[in-house]
């Protein structure tokens, strides 16, 4: 099962846990209202006739989708990968990603600018809405294999951080003011 922590301020090797110290968990139910992340559990060996994510890809759209391997062995440009892939950033579309194998922490800003981290491992499928600040890195096992699955063509252009002027940033924040208020 996904787990998710606050994390503390050591800036230190990226792919360690940091945990605050003593730790704190949020369950999904408070992920989801404190960010709009939304995670799934899928059968990462047959996601293909997976009941979730077929319905999932027919609610929301999903008409492309590719692979991902991110390893020293795998990424060409690792080091300089793995730095951009950590750099806060947002995109204009929602972020999803399916791990068939390995694992890997993304951090997503909460409402009180907190980070927050996910770990995600085989069968985790989780969705990063549009606007939020976030990153990725891998853990220290240095390997993770992902489906990611786009709306139309990928467009997956990061807008680093400060990008608060843009309209995907905008309308994320007053959906999670009006779902505070819901």
């Amino acid at each position: 099962m996904v787990q998710v922590w606050f994390m503390d301020s050591d800036d230190s090797d990226q792919r360690l846990e940091h945990k605050r110290e003593p730790a704190s968990y949020l369950d999904l139910e408070t992920l989801y209202k404190k960010t709009g992340v939304e995670y799934f559990k899928i059968n990462a060996d047959n996601y293909e006739n997976d009941e979730v994510l077929k319905e999932l890809r027919s609610k929301r759209g999903y008409t492309y989708e590719d692979q991902i391997t991110c390893s020293e062995q795998c990424l060409p440009d690792y080091l300089n990968k793995l730095k951009a892939f950590y750099t806060e950033h947002l995109h204009t579309d929602e972020e999803i990603r399916l791990v068939l194998d390995g694992s890997g922490y993304f951090d997503v800003r909460d409402n009180e600018d907190n980070w927050l981290r996910i770990e995600v491992v085989k069968g985790d499928l989780i969705i990063i809405p549009a606007g939020i600040y976030h990153r990725f890195t891998l853990d220290s096992k240095n390997y993770i294999q992902a489906r990611r699955y786009f709306v139309g063509e990928p467009v997956w252009v990061p807008y680093n951080r400060p990008a608060d002027n843009m309209d995907c940033r905008k309308a994320y924040l007053e959906h999670m003011v009006q779902s505070r208020k819901a």
